[in-house]
C-alpha cells in the first residue's frame, strides 16, 4: 500500500510539472502575444482615406500617397472634344448630301445665228427645243434656256408684250388654285407679293391679254423642262437681260 500511495503521489508530480513547463514558440497551444488596440477604433479608416497607414500600437505610420498623373488641361480639353463628337456621330444618322442642282450648258445664254425674217426686237420661242430667241439684227439673235407649259398647258400663237414689271407680284387664278388643290393637295396664296420667293422672279413681260407672261423664277433648276401652267420662265438674270432689250408692244411668236 505504501508503494503505491509512493506511485501515485509520483505520477501526480509529474503532471504538475508537465503543466508548469513554459510552451516553446512553435507550440501552436503557446500564449499569443498581447492585442494593442488603437485608442480611436475609426482612426483605420481615416488613416486609409488619407493615404495613411492604420495605427500599430497606438503609432501612425505614414506611407507614401498613391501617385496621380495628372493631365494636362489641353489633354483633358481634347478627350472631351472626342467624347463629344463621338457622342454626336453616334446620335445623329448620317444625312446624305443633296445633288447639286445644275441646268444643261445648251440652256446657258448665248449670242447665235439668224437666218429668219422676223425683224429685230422680235421674240421667238421654240417650246420643243426649250429656247427663246431675241432678234438683234446683222443676222444674229440672243438665245436662252426657258420652261414650258407642262402636258396639257402647252399653247402656241402670236402675241404682244403689253406690259413689263419688275419684281411682280403673283395672283394666281382660281382656276389654278382649284386645280393645284385638287390635283396635289397645296394651297396657292390668293395674293404674294413680288420678292425672291416669288415664282414670277426678277422680272416679268405680259402677253396680250391673255394671263400668260414670260418671267423670271425661283426655281433655276427647272429651265429645259416643261414643268410650268402655260407661262414661259426663266433664270432671273437671263429675264432680267431681256427685260432690258425688250420694249412694250414687241412682236412674241410662240411655236
Amino acid at each position: 500500500m505504501k508503494q503505491l500511495a509512493l506511485f501515485l503521489m509520483s505520477g501526480a508530480a509529474l503532471g504538475l510539472a508537465a503543466f508548469s513547463v513554459p510552451a516553446s514558440a512553435g507550440d501552436r497551444y503557446g500564449q499569443r502575444p498581447p492585442v494593442v488596440l488603437s485608442p480611436d477604433l475609426t482612426a483605420p479608416w481615416v488613416m486609409q482615406l488619407r493615404g495613411q497607414a492604420a495605427p500599430r500600437g497606438g503609432v501612425v505610420y505614414r506611407t507614401k500617397p498613391r501617385a496621380v498623373r495628372a493631365l494636362a488641361p489641353q489633354t483633358r480639353a481634347l478627350n472631351s472634344q472626342r467624347r463629344q463628337v463621338t457622342n454626336v456621330a453616334l446620335a445623329a444618322p448620317r444625312v446624305k448630301a443633296a445633288p447639286t442642282r445644275q441646268i444643261e450648258d445648251r440652256f446657258l445664254p448665248q449670242t447665235v445665228a439668224y437666218t429668219g425674217n422676223q425683224k429685230p426686237g422680235t421674240i421667238i420661242i421654240n417650246t420643243s427645243e426649250r429656247h427663246l430667241y431675241y432678234v438683234m439684227g446683222d443676222g444674229q439673235a440672243r438665245r436662252y434656256g426657258v420652261g414650258v407649259g407642262k402636258e396639257g398647258h402647252a399653247w402656241s400663237g402670236t402675241e404682244k408684250i403689253t406690259r413689263k414689271a419688275e419684281w411682280p407680284d403673283w395672283r394666281p387664278p382660281a382656276e389654278m388654285i382649284k386645280r393645284v388643290r385638287e390635283k396635289e393637295g397645296r394651297i396657292l396664296p390668293a395674293h404674294m407679293k413680288g420678292g425672291p420667293e416669288n415664282p414670277l422672279g426678277a422680272r416679268a413681260l405680259y402677253l396680250g391679254s391673255t394671263l400668260y407672261r414670260i418671267h423670271g423664277t425661283n426655281q433655276p433648276w427647272t429651265i429645259g423642262k416643261a414643268v410650268s401652267s402655260g407661262c414661259i420662265r426663266m433664270r432671273n438674270e437671263d429675264v432680267t437681260d431681256l427685260y432690258e432689250r425688250a420694249k412694250i408692244g414687241a412682236k412674241v411668236i410662240v411655236m
